[in-house]
């Protein structure tokens, strides 16, 4: 079983990439090489270097103002077994998780992957969609494109529907 994943850095006490203080996981590989993209440097796959779930909960346990981990990218979803593993080390601790993808919702449920839906049973909050420079507007919350969605998702496994955390 993983017990590490790739990454392209950490940030230990983000305040823009979901609610809270948040240590933010960059996640390395994407295949979406969305124009405008705010991480171009997450893309390729080979790069990066590998983080142990040993050396994240250290550094989780290092700062007691945290909230919540996000993950971010590249796309989380390539490495979602080893991110569904974590995050359940991550909620043991009392922390939330929310997640960034280039997948709409819909799309990820398509799949019938195994290892992305135990990483949506993980997910508290997921901002989906693949970020549009033509539907950019800095004045949304946690996402950069009108398109994006912040979907609460207990509430939307709890109602069968998407249940939007940030109702328009």
């Amino acid at each position: 079983m993983e017990d590490t994943i790739r990454i392209a850095g950490t940030v230990s006490d983000s305040i823009v990439d979901g609610e809270g203080m948040r240590y933010t996981i960059f996640c390395q590989g994407c295949p979406r090489r969305c124009p405008g993209c705010q991480n171009p440097e997450t893309q390729p796959r080979e790069g990066g270097r590998l983080l142990s779930f040993d050396e994240a909960l250290q550094e989780l346990a290092a700062n007691p103002l945290l909230t919540g981990v996000t993950f971010s990218g590249g796309e989380p979803f390539l490495q979602s077994g080893a991110l569904a593993r974590l995050a359940e080390l991550i909620h043991a601790r009392g922390l939330d998780i929310w997640c960034y993808t280039g997948y709409t919702l819909e799309e990820l449920r398509a799949l019938s992957d195994p290892a992305a839906d135990a990483l949506l049973q993980q997910v508290d909050v997921l901002v989906d969609g693949d970020y549009r420079e033509a539907e950019r507007d800095l004045t949304l919350k946690f996402r950069g494109s009108r398109n994006q969605r912040v979907i609460d998702m207990a509430k939307t496994r709890e109602n069968g529907n998407i249940v939007l955390f940030y109702p328009e």
